[in-house]
């Protein structure tokens, strides 16, 4: 009974942000990931690294320490870990811990290695993606895009198919001098000016390929309003669901007056 109730209290206060406990973990976890990417920005830095890498170290291990014992305890607190383990927030939350301890078996009597050593340790900065869990906003953005995806897929191979019909026809408009010399390379012109970033490293010089591509362009701003109205129609909805996770398989995004969870079935707030 001591264990179930742990259990139940520690997902509680971990995987819930609804409760002065919650919220609490939920802010000393934010502050420590903030402080955690922003010493491994300073061990970037040769000055900071010299001068204070005897104090970044035992700070890092800390913080590294920290993590596994929130990985471990969210672990123990859901009936079903391995659902966990493979989500995409408990992979996040292994990305985070790996690269410290990666560090211990790997040697630096090459120049190789320390290269190896240096990349996984600045692998770390993916940490900046736990703070995805502790913003509400950003819960519900993931759920609208989740939602979302098959129309966004759709409106995906739409716009390739947009790219490569126009890429195509600039190839044969404009002339192989200008930068147009493949069928690949035109349809990343049409890609860039599509998306109205416009590098200019390749541009039409004719008066038919320059109107085409103004049509492009315009047909560009077009297109960006599309997504935004399908993902705003999910964010809509998704506001009418809170940050309780379900004790069982840890998925969010429960109606505010849900009982059971809509994924596994589990209560979601067992007595």
């Amino acid at each position: 009974m001591m264990i179930k109730n742990f259990r139940r209290k520690t997902h509680e206060i971990i995987f819930e942000a609804d409760t002065f406990l919650g919220k609490l973990f939920d802010l000393i976890l934010m502050v420590l990931i903030l402080i955690s990417v922003g010493a491994v920005m300073l061990e970037s830095v040769a000055y900071y690294h010299d001068k204070y890498h005897h104090i970044l170290v035992p700070f890092e291990w800390a913080i590294t320490v920290f993590f596994s014992i929130e990985y471990l305890l969210r672990i123990i607190s859901v009936k079903k870990p391995l659902k966990y383990i493979f989500s995409f927030y408990g992979l996040i939350d292994l990305v985070s811990l790996l690269p410290s301890y990666f560090g211990l078996f790997l040697s630096s009597e090459s120049i190789g290695s320390i290269k190896t050593i240096r990349t996984i340790r600045l692998i770390r900065i993916f940490r900046i993606l736990k703070l995805i869990r502790y913003v509400k906003e950003a819960n519900n953005l993931r759920r609208a895009l989740k939602a979302s995806r098959q129309r966004i897929v759709v409106f995906l191979v739409a716009v390739l198919s947009i790219a490569t019909i126009m890429g195509t026809i600039i190839y044969l408009i404009e002339d192989p001098k200008d930068g147009f010399t493949s069928i690949p390379r035109s349809i990343y012109w049409a890609i860039v000016t599509l998306t109205t970033v416009g590098y200019g490293d390749i541009s039409p010089q004719t008066g038919i390929g320059q109107f085409f591509a103004s049509i492009i362009m315009i047909l560009g701003y077009a297109i960006i309003a599309v997504p935004t109205g399908m993902i705003s129609v999910e964010l809509a909805l998704a506001e009418k669901m809170n940050t309780q996770s379900c004790p069982a398989c840890s998925q969010e995004g429960h109606e505010n007056n849900a009982k059971f969870c809509k994924h596994c079935g589990e209560e979601l707030n067992p007595v």
